[in-house]
């Protein structure tokens, strides 16, 4: 019978920053004593909420309890850029796309995670700010982003795929900046607030009678005939558990040594003003991905917390899962000058926030699926494309814990295992010097 101490626990550095600008949410309360479920989910993201949902629609009757260590928002679901992408989009390729088959398979999985987190949208009322399918842009600043671009539309002409190529003053229409040379715009990605998104799904799936017990992480899992999943002050015993913590499987005792775990880094600017506005121009919402993966990412939002830019950039691979204040301190002068080189009209605005997201990648860029003990089940390591993914393997685990197959299940669940890593100092070298390398060469991309 499996016994399992919790390892560490979610260390999450700066602030959330997509849930600073909204107002405080209600608390949902931590788990406070023993309680039984039918089912039991931990983690309260985009798989342990796509979980939920999924399992609400097929057991209405059946008692669902969902853990989530931190409050729903500050962990990774509220630390993204808020792109739920459709196409291919792997962040270890030197670009976008790869072979046309392989990518229309993960297109059709991704579309049917947006058509399902659409679903929870419309099902929420969660509004246009939450969830909007408004497509989204490849972005380029140089010659060589120009030919990724081309390159990367020739492939979607390939693959059938939608498409339309918007020049450099197409680009400073949409964005206000004419640091840009070219973009490549895709109709089917959805652009979230993704603090706003998942707080209204949790909001929603309460109301349907799953309960949800915020700041109460499982620092214990065991099973003796029905698992039994403690908390500081409480503990849940249920016949299934689905794990939707990503690259925390490996503290509860699976996949070790198959999970790199990477950091990425954001900043967003305090709120502009009606003069900051003017000067900048461009449309009031938009959402670039650079032409070179390991460049930046810039949106342009415009809600509840004001009209502010969000810049994202730098990786780092940290096995501890941990990074220090002082890491966020110094990837924020890289975001500075990201933001000084694009928007050099909005001198003298400051960045309010800063912050870091935990991603979980395998070596062959699979996901860490499946049944791994009798009644757990784990939906984790989402591969740097946690919107989508998360909410694809959320769903489809639950649907794989009841019993009930598709095509789509056994098409992603025909993927093979995530590899063995090196051992860890390898690891953490050889990951952080190709980071590093790619980083360089993106050159004005980042």
């Amino acid at each position: 019978m499996g016994a399992t101490t919790v390892s560490r626990l979610p260390v999450d550095p700066g602030p959330a920053a997509w849930n600073e600008i909204l107002p405080p949410p209600a608390p949902a309360g931590a788990l406070d004593g023993p309680t039984t479920a039918d089912w039991l989910i931990v983690g309260g993201g985009f798989a342990g909420l796509a979980a939920a949902r999924r399992l609400a629609q097929l057991y209405p009757g059946d008692r669902i309890v969902l853990l989530e260590a931190r409050r729903i928002g500050q962990g990774p679901a509220g630390r993204n850029t808020g792109f739920m992408i459709d196409l291919p989009h792997d962040l270890s390729s030197d670009d976008y796309g790869g072979a046309v088959d392989s990518d229309r398979a993960q297109t059709r999985a991704n579309r049917a995670a947006i058509d399902f987190a659409a679903g929870m949208a419309a099902e929420f009322e969660l509004g246009d700010e939450a969830f909007t399918r408004s497509g989204k842009t490849n972005a380029a600043a140089t010659e060589k982003g120009d030919r990724h671009n081309r390159d990367y539309a020739a492939h979607l002409d390939r693959m059938g795929e939608a498409h339309a190529w918007l020049d450099a003053a197409q680009m400073h229409e949409m964005t206000g900046t004419g640091y840009y040379s070219s973009g490549v715009h895709t109709p089917g990605t959805a652009m979230i607030q993704p603090a706003l998104f998942v707080r209204g799904v949790a909001a929603g799936l309460a109301s349907n009678r799953v309960r949800i017990h915020e700041d109460s992480p499982v620092v214990r899992l065991a099973r003796h005939g029905d698992w039994v999943a403690e908390t500081p002050t409480g503990r849940v015993t249920a016949p299934r558990v689905i794990l939707a913590v990503n690259g925390h499987a490996e503290s509860f005792g699976h996949f070790r040594g198959r999970l790199l775990h990477v950091f990425t880094y954001a900043s967003m600017t305090r709120a502009l003003t009606g003069d900051e506005v003017r000067r900048l121009g461009g449309q009031p919402r938009w959402g670039v991905t650079p032409a070179d993966p390991m460049g930046t990412t810039v949106r342009r939002i415009a809600g509840q917390g004001g009209d502010r830019i969000v810049v994202r950039n730098r990786f780092t691979c940290d096995p501890a899962m941990e990074v220090s204040e002082a890491r966020i301190a110094r990837v924020g002068r890289a975001h500075d000058r990201a933001f000084a080189a694009r928007f050099p009209m909005l001198d003298g605005v400051e960045m309010q926030y800063r912050w870091g997201g935990r991603l979980c990648l395998s070596r062959n860029g699979v996901p860490a699926l499946g049944e791994v003990e009798e009644g757990l089940f784990s939906a984790c390591c989402q591969n740097g494309l946690g919107t989508a993914k998360g909410t694809l393997h959320g769903m489809l685990t639950a649907d794989l814990a009841s019993g009930r197959g598709s095509a789509l299940l056994d098409e992603v669940m025909a993927q093979p295992a995530p590899k063995p890593l090196p051992p860890r100092p390898l690891t953490w070298l050889g990951a952080n010097a190709v980071m590093r390398w790619g980083e360089f060469r993106a050159g004005r991309e980042m």
